[in-house]
Order: C-alpha cells, then sequence, then structure tokens
C-alpha cells in the first residue's frame, strides 16, 4: 500500500477554538502527529477542537484509537470535538466505531466554523 505522508497544520481561530488540518494516512505515526497538535491546542486554553480531514483518505485502526483518546480528553474536560470533510469511507468508519456519538461532523470547514464559534457554550 503506498501509504501518505501526514502534512499537519494547527492554528488557534478564535479563543478556546483551535483548528487541525490534517492530510495524509492516519496510522499510528499521522494519528501521533494529530494528537500532540490537540494536545498543544488543548494546554493552550482549547476546549472546541476542529479537525478538518479534507486530504485524508486512508484511516487505520489505531489512527481510530489516537482520536478515541483526543476525543476522551476533551470530554474529560468538558471540551468538544469535531470533524470534517470525511470522505464517505471514514464518515462510515467513524459512524461504525462510535465516534458520531460524542464528536461532531460537519460537511465542511465553513460549516463548522460557524456552527462551533457561533455556539461557544459546552
Amino acid at each position: 500500500m503506498n501509504e501518505e505522508q501526514m502534512k499537519l497544520s494547527k492554528d488557534v481561530v478564535t479563543e478556546g477554538f483551535g483548528l487541525i488540518a490534517a492530510a495524509g494516512y492516519i496510522n499510528n505515526e499521522g494519528g501521533q502527529a494529530i494528537a500532540d497538535a490537540a494536545t498543544e491546542l488543548i494546554a493552550g486554553g482549547c476546549g472546541t477542537l476542529l479537525i478538518d480531514l479534507e486530504g485524508t483518505r486512508i484511516i487505520n485502526s489505531i489512527g481510530v484509537s489516537i482520536l478515541l483518546e483526543i476525543m476522551e480528553k476533551l470530554l474529560e474536560d468538558k471540551g468538544r470535538l469535531a470533524f470534517c470533510n470525511l470522505t464517505p469511507t471514514i464518515s462510515k468508519t467513524f459512524e461504525i466505531m462510535g465516534l458520531v456519538q460524542y464528536a461532531t461532523i460537519f460537511p465542511d470547514r465553513e460549516t463548522a466554523q460557524s456552527k462551533l464559534i457561533g455556539n461557544a457554550s459546552v
């Protein structure tokens, strides 16, 4: 399998709201890169995280488990996790794994940001 190199960016969009954009294969290395970025944003005061997976086509079970760990950390801190730009395959995987019960899924970044920033209460 041709594994894509993970490309990642993180940013504080507004106070308390962080964005992680990930493109590439989310395996143990890609997942850990996302987790490290999430940890930094959470430590910096971001209680709401949006993970944009526009450039991601493949996620394996280790990647999903790492995303679950991020979700658990945010839920412990009364925070929120959301995803956007999921492929149909990743969307179905998240549904099967139960991530959609605890995280919000948005079709695109613009919709996600307007809903999440506009509704800042937890």
